[in-house]
């Protein structure tokens, strides 16, 4: 199975220690993604993503290291790794893995098709929005993280880009109320949402959510 070794964020790192996240230097171990935060300097948002493929390499891309030269995958710069995960890191917060990464395009099936010439496998996909605005959500079971694809019809054409990440934690109760919204019951039966506010400095999307119920 096709799993996120590591995803390259322009963040601060202590915007995440902010966070309660567990940095060390540039790095966040969070379940079994690694995230490197390059800074607002590096540009915003998610930068890029390195796909680890154990069994066997990754068609096309090539193999993730710092200086690695990235393929775009539609649009989103990324590099094949077959390092094992991280090692688990505890984090003030409670942050046990990644819940979602969603990728926004403003044409699913041509995105749709790359993800699946990368192999991976599109589990499920649902018709959301309203009658005036309909767009499509495609579901990828990478690992412990689901990829999120979302059908982006009013952004003109152009290729594929990351949007925000979502946190599992079961202190969603606990995070700082200055940085983070007070949570919400969310889309999934049984969980609930906080969303990281502006004021936390992330460059990227962000929110919490609660474990799924027994």
């Amino acid at each position: 199975m096709v799993t996120i070794d590591e995803l390259v964020v322009a963040d601060a790192p202590e915007a995440w220690r902010a966070l309660g996240f567990a940095v060390e230097g540039e790095q966040c171990a969070v379940g079994t993604t690694r995230v490197r935060l390059e800074g607002p300097g590096a540009g915003r948002g998610i930068l890029s993503w390195s796909l680890r493929a154990p069994e066997a390499p990754l068609d096309g891309l090539p193999t993730a290291s710092r200086r690695a030269p990235e393929v775009p995958l539609d649009g989103l710069p990324t590099t094949a790794s077959r390092r094992p995960p991280p090692a688990p890191a505890a984090h003030p917060n409670g942050t046990t893995h990644l819940d979602h990464v969603v990728v926004s395009s403003p044409d699913f099936d041509r995105t749709a098709a790359a993800f699946a010439g990368a192999g991976l496998d599109l589990r499920r996909v649902r018709e959301a929005g309203d009658p005036q605005r309909p767009f499509r959500q495609g579901f990828y079971r990478l690992g412990e993280v689901i990829l999120e694809l979302v059908e982006d019809r009013g952004g003109g054409p152009g290729p594929a880009r990351f949007w925000g990440l979502v946190f599992v934690t079961p202190a969603l109760d606990a995070l700082p109320e200055g940085l983070v919204k007070a949570p919400r019951d969310a889309v999934q039966p049984g969980r609930r949402i906080a969303t990281v506010r502006r004021e936390a400095g992330l460059s990227a999307a962000a929110a919490f959510m609660s474990p799924p119920p027994a």
